[in-house]
């Protein structure tokens, strides 16, 4: 990004003061297509099981919520803190509902609670959410009460990830699985599952094919699933004998 910028930013200097600034950029021709960046480690749903469990056990639910929202309903970090609110969870007008909102790029999505014949999506959230007390209008807040205020505060985001530390710890899972990994798991989980694009675009509130493939990362069982699709499109155009 640096190179890129200071690339862009010689020729603006260049145009305005060509008495000063050498027309030659040094930047033009910098190689940085070796820069690979780390990707984020997806979450499985055996880690989201334990880490859950492992919440739950250390007396802090709230968090275990968190990261069940960040993996099935595919939302942000900063939104689940700071902006889902109950209001947002069945409210009057769409009681099948749950709208989901993407600050980063203002999507607003209504995640269906319920398919056309009634089936229940997502039994383990909900079940969770309507037994859970309501401490205040955000859905997640610190379990306990603050010793000045008597009230359940909203979780800072330095102290959320310290615990989130010691939960992960606590759960035996290993430290490149990050909470961002959740949502990085459910978009995963859902490529393996065999969505289409536009689908988890629809879920996960992407506005672009790219940034859907960003989150979804390829695994082996989605080799395999389209190996096997072009196996069995080989025999029944009678290309290979079984």
């Amino acid at each position: 990004m640096c190179v890129a910028v200071a690339k862009v930013a010689w020729n603006v200097a260049m145009r305005d003061r060509p008495d000063i600034v050498p027309s030659i950029n040094p930047f033009a021709k910098v190689d940085i297509s070796a820069y690979v960046p780390k990707e984020t480690r997806p979450v499985t749903p055996e880690e989201l099981n334990r880490f859950v469990a492992a919440a739950d056990s250390a007396g802090e639910p709230s968090i275990g919520t968190a990261a069940m929202i960040a993996f099935y309903w595919l939302q942000r970090q900063v939104d689940i803190l700071k902006r889902l609110q109950w209001t947002a969870y069945r409210p009057k007008d769409a009681p099948e509902t749950v709208m989901i909102f993407h600050h980063k790029t203002g999507a607003s999505v209504p995640m269906p609670l319920y398919d056309v014949d009634g089936t229940v999506l997502w039994p383990e959230l909900m079940e969770r959410l309507d037994a859970a007390p309501r401490h205040g209008t955000l859905i997640v807040t610190r379990d306990k009460l603050d010793r000045n205020r008597k009230i359940h505060l909203p979780w800072r985001a330095d102290y959320f990830r310290h615990r989130v530390s010691e939960i992960r710890a606590g759960a035996g899972i290993d430290a490149e699985a990050k909470f961002m990994g959740l949502r990085h798991g459910g978009n995963t989980v859902a490529a393996d599952d065999g969505l289409t694009d536009a689908q988890l675009r629809a879920l996960s509130g992407h506005r672009t094919a790219s940034m859907t493939a960003l989150y979804s990362k390829q695994t082996k069982k989605q080799r395999q699933d389209g190996a096997r699709k072009m196996l069995d499109a080989r025999t029944k155009r009678g290309n290979l004998s079984e």
